[in-house]
């Protein structure tokens, strides 16, 4: 493995590239968090392994995540999103608005919640108005969603030619964002039926898709940087059958 970080990227986003004929698949939106736990000398992150019955990357090591639902931007919060967060959400979105920008880490928040029961946000005595019943299940624990925490890691579109394609955005808080933890949630029958905290450098042992493997390199390209949110947001697509991994300024 390079130790250059572009040439490690490269190498990450060839691991299982199989091109298959099929086009025509709808691109969905789709919102997924990493957490990371920087309270030691080395920062660990959090990944969950698929059941392997799933017939989307089944035994696959991922971060928590999934589709993007209308109903998240309607959800309440106890701050606002990062500005700079915010205006890279809304490049090359057709049809963007901050409201829209707000549900992609919702999503993630919530799919956090429903994958491996860790509730990210703060505890507030203020009332929420859950827009459904998977949010007013993350209300039960007095907590709201804190979006100004959320960093924006990376954005990837899924190459053509695969039987599921997702627009998703990468997001990350830092592990104390964990404001509360639901037991039971993740077991031999569910979606996720393992979780582990692994440093950057262990999770390689791993099987996983090359994107997550690649924007863990972005992770920890990110953290060396002082995780911030003015670094600039990479964007990973295909165009005229070229990889791209351009910047969202």
């Amino acid at each position: 493995m390079s130790s250059d970080p572009t040439a490690r990227l490269a190498e990450f986003l060839s691991v299982g590239d199989t091109k298959q004929n099929l086009p025509g698949v709808k691109i969905r939106d789709a919102a997924t968090m990493l957490l990371i736990d920087r309270s030691g000398a080395t920062p660990k992150v959090l990944l969950g392994r698929r059941h392997h019955g799933h017939k989307f990357m089944p035994g696959k090591f991922v971060f928590p995540g999934g589709r993007v639902e209308l109903d998240d931007r309607r959800m309440s919060a106890a701050t606002p999103l990062d500005r700079q967060v915010e205006a890279r959400l809304m490049r090359e979105v057709r049809y963007p608005s901050p409201t829209k920008a707000r549900g992609f880490p919702l999503a993630a928040i919530r799919e956090v919640f429903e994958e491996t029961g860790l509730v990210l946000g703060v505890a507030r005595d203020a009332p929420m108005a859950p827009p459904n019943k998977e949010w007013a299940e993350y209300a039960k624990n007095g907590v709201h969603p804190d979006l100004g925490a959320v960093h924006f890691i990376a954005r990837a579109i899924t190459p053509p030619g695969r039987p599921r394609r997702f627009d998703t955005r990468f997001f990350a808080v830092d592990a104390d964002a964990i404001a509360a933890r639901i037991g039971g949630v993740v077991t031999a029958d569910t979606e996720l039926v393992e979780l582990v905290w692994l440093p950057i450098e262990d999770t390689l042992k791993l099987d996983m898709p090359g994107i997550t493997m690649a924007v863990l390199e972005e992770l920890k390209i990110r953290t060396a940087g002082g995780f911030t949110h003015d670094q600039p947001v990479p964007f990973y697509r295909m165009q005229r059958g070229k990889r791209l991994r351009e910047f969202l300024e």
